[in-house]
């Protein structure tokens, strides 16, 4: 479970990216979170992996009080939950199952660090993690070989390996064209669904969150000004949410 209480963040620029942020997620939830560039939905994502910390309040991630943790604790912290983004942020010139097996580096000794030797069930993990994103074939093709759209998902199968409690995604199909974009929502939606992983994304395309996640955020000016189903949600919802840059939007194009 995810839980802010009065959470503020300012940053050192003075410009409050969120304002009391009151919110609960329970394990195994799809959450969207969407609104304007500049709103705070990448500020809300990052704080609960401790990648940006909280200005004030309280940040709970499986009863643990988040701005408490320290050195070791906060990278065994961040163990346990899964960041997907933008940029994929692979080795291009390694192999796909390289890629994918630096995400056990961190718990290795130091020898197998020096000398990037992994255990065979280390390599199996890696397989299987390949395997539930649908790309075991290209193990070891190098990266740079590959589409955008599979690169990504090289991404989400280095994350798998870690065996996260929390999955969470920033922006993580904006580089990606509408049919790649489906096939790499179809792998969190099916992540989510067999592996009750919580996915909590940060996304700009507001008919695919309605498609793919159960519960919808609305972020604006540091503020969340909507939090409820999908289905929930409405033109009167997304004016809310935009203000007049919601007619941008391609649910709303259709719906006029």
């Amino acid at each position: 479970m995810i839980e802010f209480n009065h959470v503020n963040k300012t940053y050192h620029n003075g410009t409050n990216a969120l304002k009391n942020i009151n919110l609960k997620i329970e394990q195994g939830e799809f959450v969207a979170v969407i609104g304007l560039s500049g709103a705070g939905k990448s500020t809300l994502i990052r704080c609960i992996n401790r990648m940006h910390d909280i200005t004030s309040g309280h940040l709970y991630v499986n009863h643990v009080d988040v701005s408490k943790l320290k050195g070791k604790q906060i990278r065994r912290f961040r163990r346990r939950i899964g960041m997907i983004f933008q940029s994929f942020n692979l080795v291009t010139r390694m192999s796909v199952i390289k890629n994918v097996l630096v995400s056990f580096v961190p718990d290795l000794p130091m020898w197998r660090k020096l000398t990037g030797v992994f255990t065979k069930e280390h390599k199996l993990k890696a397989l299987e993690a390949l395997d539930k994103v649908g790309i075991l074939d290209k193990a070891y093709v190098r990266v740079d070989q590959l589409s955008g759209g599979q690169q990504q998902r090289v991404a989400l199968a280095r994350t798998l390996a870690q065996n996260p409690d929390i999955l969470l995604a920033d922006e993580p199909i904006a580089s990606l064209d509408p049919v790649t974009s489906k096939l790499v929502m179809d792998d969190f939606k099916t992540i989510n669904q067999t592996m009750k992983i919580s996915v909590i994304m940060n996304i700009h395309h507001v008919e695919i969150a309605l498609e793919y996640a159960d519960r919808i955020i609305g972020v604006r000016e540091g503020e969340i000004v909507f939090d409820g189903a999908a289905d929930q949600v409405t033109k009167e919802t997304l004016d809310n949410i935009y203000g007049s840059k919601s007619n941008e939007t391609p649910f709303l194009a259709e719906a006029n």
